[in-house]
């Protein structure tokens, strides 16, 4: 069995390890990094062979652009001698040579901006290592013009091993239902943990309906995070010690419900040491019920405190799937303005619900919206995360004036939510009733196409008239406080029909949410069980917890 641990490992392993001390406090300082502290199962390990743990080394560019000098990194052995062996990873690295006291790294083509990838050693616990055995594994570096600080990352032998029993839950559901969360874990390992947190993730369309005082749950946005959004996080703390060889289980109840809103779901849950988690700007907030969850053993056995021998059995992942549908409605626009002048349109669409929907699996686009210009106007500027096309839906360079656009929305769009693109036009020649149009859907080669759960196709296109007979605005439906709150929007809209054009920051908002100002879910994830798991889903399915390795050169 190989196991993986790397910055963004699992929770317990992945406190970092850094020194910052430069040598000279002139030079840009780089920073090494590899887990905190790893466990090795002791010799043999299960089967009779050797257990293979795999610690990542990276290295840190914060200076925003390419380093172009050679670089060394060495990570001294000496200390792991009788204690552990060393091999080099699959993906060993730029040059990298082993010999019995060190691993050396030459580095000849610069360090990218960011965080890059140096090495990857493969560790088992050597033969005749003794149980509880703790050594330091250090890498330095070194190049001109930069100090590397080094990192530190603590190898022990044994260790505890929780692992989470699969709950056997019902995967299709609809709107409001409910089913029973059993909770079972046990610790394989050789050392005892002292102190559990029960950790569950739930989107924005799946809930616990029970609440504890040792349960606290999340409130805080993940701004800048858009890969957890539409995530919500429940942590149960226990002060119980578990030994190796013991089951528990929860002595309570714990019940999922789906919500009105629920249609493609999720659920991460998975137990680790307590406080071993990675520090977080995540606000939990503990309610007072006057109850509290707790925990029940099963067996026993006996047995200090280490890193979890096998994180990636702490937890599970589960995808639901609602019966339910969301109706995207593209919302008619009319303006007017005289020949020469400016005029600002937020074009776009609306969810009538019931359903959330989320494309976390690849972070893909909900839907496309795409735009057809009316005859005499010429778009003067054009909103983030919209292509400029020909009229056939080509694609063109040139982002300006262009006779069509195609816009991507974000990768989750909330119950009741409205989301705009805000475009300035020039109206260059006075067109009588000049027609184009607002077409939401799923991508396709001719621009879009009704999505599958979308139940009326005939809303789906609107028309986009600028100086039509009699022309009056058509009012946008105002989101409702279900679901995602929306964001004001980037830029202020033209009242339609009424030929003006705002100055800059002028403007009435229309409660529209652009790309690139999500509207909020409702709930909100924070690092997600297994530090800095990514939480994704799309099509039939709702999400996976994705370790996304930065990439770049080291």
């Amino acid at each position: 069995m190989r196991k993986r641990i790397s910055l963004l490992a699992a929770a317990g392993l992945v406190a970092v390890g850094l020194a910052t001390t430069p040598a000279n406090a002139a030079d840009p300082v780089f920073t090494l990094t590899s887990p905190a502290e790893i466990g090795l199962r002791p010799h043999p390990g299960d089967g009779g062979g050797p257990q293979k743990t795999t610690v990542d080394f990276r290295v840190g560019n914060p200076t925003g652009s390419e380093f172009e000098h050679p670089s060394t990194f060495t990570v001294d052995l000496s200390p792991l001698k009788g204690v552990a062996d060393v091999a080099l990873g699959e993906n060993s690295g730029h040059r990298c040579t082993l010999t019995a006291t060190a691993v050396t790294c030459e580095n000849v083509w610069g360090i990218s901006t960011g965080e890059n990838w140096v090495v990857a050693l493969d560790l088992t616990a050597a033969k005749g290592s003794k149980p509880g055995t703790v050594v330091d594994l250090t890498m330095t570096g070194a190049a001109q013009g930069i100090t590397i600080a080094p990192t530190t990352t603590k190898v022990r032998i044994g260790g505890p091993d929780l692992v989470m029993e699969e709950a056997a839950l019902r995967t299709k559901l609809v709107p409001g239902e409910r089913q029973p969360l059993p909770v079972v874990f046990g610790n394989t390992g050789t050392e005892s943990v002292k102190g559990v947190a029960l950790e569950l993730d739930t989107t924005h369309g799946m809930g616990l309906v029970e609440q504890y005082d040792n349960c606290a749950t999340s409130e805080k946005d993940t701004t800048g995070k858009p890969w957890n959004k539409g995530w919500s996080m429940t942590v149960c703390t226990f002060d119980n010690e578990i030994k190796p060889g013991e089951v528990w289980e929860i002595a309570g109840v714990l019940t999922l419900e789906a919500a009105p809103h629920a249609f493609m779901e999720g659920l991460i849950y998975g137990v680790h040491e307590a406080g071993s988690q990675p520090k977080s700007t995540q606000k939990l907030s503990a309610p007072r019920t006057g109850r509290k969850l707790g925990l029940t053993t099963r067996a026993a056995k006996a047995a200090p405190r280490a890193a979890d021998l096998d994180p990636w059995n702490n937890r599970h992942d589960i995808d639901f799937s609602v019966k339910n549908t969301a109706d995207l409605v593209a919302d008619a626009t009319s303006l007017k303005g005289k020949a020469g002048e400016t005029v600002r349109a937020e074009l776009g669409f609306r969810n009538e619900g019931p359903a959330w929907i989320a494309e976390f699996r690849l972070g893909e686009d909900v839907a496309r919206v795409d735009i057809v210009i009316p005859a005499g106007a010429k778009v003067t500027k054009v909103p983030e995360h919209c292509d400029a096309v020909t009229a056939d839906g080509d694609p063109r360079e040139e982002r300006l004036g262009a006779p069509r656009y195609f816009c991507g929305t974000p990768h989750v769009i909330g119950e009741r939510q409205v989301v705009g693109f805000p475009f300035e036009l020039k109206i260059e020649t006075f067109v009588a009733s000049a027609t184009g149009s607002v077409s939401v859907g799923q991508w396709a080669d001719e621009g879009t196409t009704p999505h599958a759960w979308d139940p009326n196709r005939a809303d789906n296109k609107a028309v986009f008239v600028i100086n039509g007979k009699d022309a009056t605005p058509t009012p946008t439906a105002a989101p409702t406080t279900a679901g995602p709150t929306p964001t004001a929007p980037a830029s202020p809209a033209a009242t339609p029909g009424t030929g003006t054009t705002p100055s800059p920051g002028s403007g009435t908002g229309n409660g529209r949410t652009p790309h690139g100002g999500l509207a909020e879910t409702g709930s909100a994830p924070g690092p997600l069980l297994i530090a800095g798991a990514a939480l994704v889903a799309a099509g039939g399915a709702v999400f996976l917890a994705l370790r996304r390795r930065a990439t770049g050169r080291a």
